[in-house]
């Protein structure tokens, strides 16, 4: 039996509308608004010469991969990190930018797999400490600092927390200080921001950091799940890219590229540079 005319008519237009229906939906996200860690050099942190905006390895690789992804993108200064995580799960903006992997964010979170950048837990020591630091057993009984701001895997959070004790400090600088000072025996900080403030504040021979990373947290994106801009398509490009990213060998270029520019701001007194 066949179709009334009508029908027929209706059901082609349907099939020809599918595809650009198909279209619609895969660039329906023009435009991302993106967020993240104002205090995480060489990685992320705020632009002293445009404080509306964040910079850094993160930023650049993001940016590279929003181009050839033809999505725009926006890197705003949000607030401090908790400030941020919060307007990104609000969807009042769509991304996060530099985010460890948390199981409690999994709820209002997808995080893109596999992460953007890595970061390196190191040892640092006073030059010519005697006593081997390479793992965690051997910083058993020891005086250590971390900075607040240091952000190490949950699971070594766990392991520093039942075998050592450590004292915070608001930032690098003074837990670097206590260690010049002989009032801790080594500091767990990352590789990059290590090496930048030795170098800056003038300690990088009396202070060094030790061959072996206890540590290599991830830095994810992370997108909202109340953003519009949170479907299948966007997803899986940003995955792709960063599996790219994570063979090409792009992510340790930026960061030593970021590293400079970071080291260069801290060198400008009048710049509003945030030391970790």
């Amino acid at each position: 039996m066949s179709l009334p005319k009508r029908t027929l008519t209706s059901l082609v237009a349907g099939l020809l509308l599918v595809p650009s229906m198909a279209v619609l939906a895969a660039g329906k996200c023009e435009r991302l608004v993106v967020t993240g860690s104002p205090d995480a050099p060489p990685y992320m942190w705020r632009d002293p010469q445009d404080p509306k905006h964040l910079m850094g390895a993160n930023a650049d690789l993001l940016k590279e991969a929003a181009t050839q992804m033809g999505v725009k993108i926006e890197l705003l200064y949000a607030g401090k990190r908790s400030q941020a995580l919060e307007e990104v799960r609000t969807g009042r903006m769509d991304l996060l930018a530099d985010t460890p992997l948390n199981s409690n964010e999994l709820e209002s979170l997808d995080f893109i797999h596999p992460a953007i950048t890595q970061n390196e837990i190191m040892v640092w020591t006073r030059t010519g400490h005697a006593q081997p630091f390479n793992s965690l057993a051997d910083l058993h009984g020891h005086p250590g600092v971390i900075s607040e701001k240091t952000r190490i895997t949950p699971g070594f959070d766990l392991a520093v927390k039942e075998h050592l004790t450590l004292e915070k400090q608001p930032n690098l600088t003074q837990a670097f200080q206590k260690l010049m000072l002989g009032q801790a025996e080594f500091v767990l900080a990352g590789r990059y921001a290590g090496m930048a403030l030795t170098q800056t504040l003038g300690m990088s021979k009396d202070l060094v950091s030790q061959p072996l990373p206890l540590d290599r947290p991830g830095l994810y994106l992370a997108l909202s799940f109340n953003s519009a801009c949170n479907e299948p398509w966007l997803r899986g490009q940003l995955a792709k890219k960063m599996t790219e990213l994570a063979a090409s060998g792009r992510s340790a270029d930026a960061i030593s590229r970021n590293l400079e520019v970071w080291k260069a701001q801290l060198q400008q007194p009048a710049s509003a540079a945030v030391t970790q």
